[in-house]
């Protein structure tokens, strides 16, 4: 996207998210006008090509599945819904999965696609407290399960692992077979919560408690060229931690990114996992990067 400028979305109300594709060359948004955009992308030049209409209240975020499963795009609204949209011939964009209406009680505010070596599953994160996982079966349906448990106030956000974990070679817990299933959630408990999927099911692996008010994100971070897992986390309380895995003795150690003095909404990794976006209640967004010393500094474009 480098050289594009601001561009009128034509939504007629606040933007909540804007997500790239796997390649770049698509952008879906998505308003408190209740509808999901879809953009061309080619250059600093831009193409409205579709206005995605069918949900009943405010949409929070937008999520795009790798292309392996063809062009889907996942939305999550204030009314309680997940819509998974599916592009057809001809830009024809029609709704392949609609959650139920019992699903969730509250608002769904996060959605997160597996990492595509799992298949093509989706994590929802509501303020009913839950964490729901929508699975695509072979004969075509989709099946429904939560995590067991949740955030007792309510869930902000969901992330996952990389499906090859950084520290599986040296991990002191049971070695793995095939790819990990593991993802990362945040609440107003201001609590973090680590889960893993194995022969029980899905499991609370780990709390990580350190946030003093609600935890608005959490982020996993990619594995590419980190030697351990790493997580992310953004708080209503101004501060954000990075949190990594330890290879012995289990457990996970905080640092502190930086306290911005105002709430803090989102945080996103680069595609390495070596540069932190952060974007607070300040409007500002700012890139973050740990130096050789271990300390986190905002990165001067």
């Amino acid at each position: 996207m480098t050289g594009l400028s601001n561009f009128d979305s034509g939504h007629t109300d606040m933007v909540h998210d804007a997500q790239l594709d796997y390649y770049g060359r698509r952008l879906a948004t998505c308003s408190s006008d209740r509808t999901v955009r879809v953009f061309d992308i080619v250059g600093d030049q831009h193409h409205h090509l579709a206005e995605l209409r069918g949900h009943e209240g405010p949409v929070w975020q937008v999520c795009w599945a790798h292309p392996k499963f063809g062009s889907i795009l996942a939305s999550c609204s204030f009314d309680h819904r997940v819509i998974i949209w599916k592009e057809g011939q001809g830009n024809q964009w029609q709704q392949a999965y609609i959650s139920p209406r019992n699903l969730h009680t509250a608002s769904v505010n996060g959605i997160s696609w597996a990492p595509y070596e799992l298949g093509l599953i989706l994590a929802c994160a509501s303020s009913d407290g839950s964490v729901s996982l929508l699975e695509y079966k072979l004969d075509g349906t989709w099946e429904v399960n939560k995590l067991p448990g949740g955030h007792t106030i309510g869930c902000t956000a969901v992330s996952w692992a990389p499906a090859n974990a950084p520290g599986a070679l040296v991990s002191t817990k049971q070695p793995q077979s095939g790819p990990v299933k593991r993802l990362v959630t945040s609440g107003c408990d201001n609590l973090i919560k680590v889960w893993r999927y194995g022969e029980m099911g899905w499991t609370e692996e780990e709390v990580l408690a350190g946030h003093t008010d609600w935890v608005r994100d959490a982020a996993w971070a990619p594995s590419l060229g980190l030697p351990k897992n790493t997580i992310a986390s953004a708080s209503q309380d101004g501060q954000v931690f990075v949190w990594g895995e330890r290879h012995s003795g289990g457990g996970w150690e905080r640092k502190l990114v930086h306290d911005f003095k105002a709430p803090v909404w989102r945080v996103s990794w680069s595609t390495t996992g070596s540069i932190l976006a952060v974007s607070d209640g300040n409007n500002n967004v700012t890139l973050w990067k740990e130096s050789m010393d271990g300390i986190w500094q905002e990165i001067n474009l």
